[in-house]
């Protein structure tokens, strides 16, 4: 009891204080970098346990759980890479990928690129053909790109219809867009873990959301039932997108600069449901 109360007299001195917030800081940051995932809860969980055995072992003379706590300390933080591997590496991806601007990738005169991708995507809404499309950002798709068939095509609105028409062999798999041309088509993405209660929100949405979650990707979706336009990007997905609404966020996808005059519209996908 004496350690307890001995540690709550530090939090007089600011720098102690300053420290402690410090290490809360830390430890909110990487609960909001794992929120949505099975391992935020995880973490939370080992947070408690921590908390618990901490004040257990202070406030109470148990020699034998002390002991064995620091005789298996070492291999505890072993084993959390081992365990959190996915989750650190997408802790990691998503700090690399805030990339400034002056760094970002961009392309000489997007403007035709999005004009052709506006017009496919209102093409093939209308026609309600399911459409899974991503543009590559600054961190690289390749990985997923090897996964798929290979076109290195310039963009048009006719190969993507053509690509996305439902009795071609690659329309079942998204089409990744490098630069100005279609890299490849046919490419399997990872799927999000968010529990999304929408159940109009399939395999497809799930992918455009989980490659953005670990990418600074776009994704553009066209739903196969509704017809409706989707984008996703950092995680988050905006729905029921008109063509005026789609070819802004793609203006600023490409050209991060904000546009002024032109509020948000559209319905969003941010948390867990």
């Amino acid at each position: 009891m004496t350690d307890f109360v001995a540690i709550l007299s530090r939090l007089t001195d600011w720098q102690n204080i300053v420290d402690l917030f410090l290490l809360m800081l830390i430890f909110y940051a990487l609960l909001h970098l794992l929120r949505g995932t099975q391992a935020a809860q995880l973490v939370l969980g080992i947070l408690i346990i921590g908390i618990l055995v901490f004040v257990l072992v202070r406030t109470v003379e148990l020699t034998a759980f002390s002991w064995l706590l620091r005789n298996s300390s070492l291999v505890v933080f072993v084993s959390i890479p081992v365990i959190f591997q996915p989750e650190i590496r997408r802790v990691l991806e998503q700090i690399g990928r805030r990339t400034p601007i002056f760094l970002r990738r961009t392309t000489g005169g997007t403007e035709p690129l999005i004009n052709e991708i506006v017009r496919a995507c209102e093409q093939l809404s209308a026609r309600r053909h399911g459409t899974l499309l991503v543009l590559e950002g600054s961190g690289g798709l390749m990985e997923y790109i090897d996964r798929g068939v290979k076109i290195d095509g310039e963009l048009t609105d006719e190969l993507l219809l053509t690509i996305f028409f439902p009795g071609t062999a690659l329309h079942d798999g998204a089409v990744i867009v490098q630069n100005d041309k279609v890299a490849a088509a046919s490419c399997i993405l990872p799927l999000t873990n968010r529990n999304i209660a929408d159940h109009q929100l399939g395999t497809r949405h799930r992918a455009a959301i989980g490659i953005t979650e670990l990418t600074d990707a776009m994704s553009v979706v066209v739903s196969e039932e509704t017809g409706a336009i989707s984008i996703a990007t950092s995680g988050r997905m905006a729905r029921r997108l008109e063509a005026n609404e789609l070819r802004r966020r793609l203006t600023e996808f490409y050209d991060p600069r904000p546009i002024m005059g032109i509020s948000d519209s559209g319905d969003f996908i941010d948390e867990d449901r």
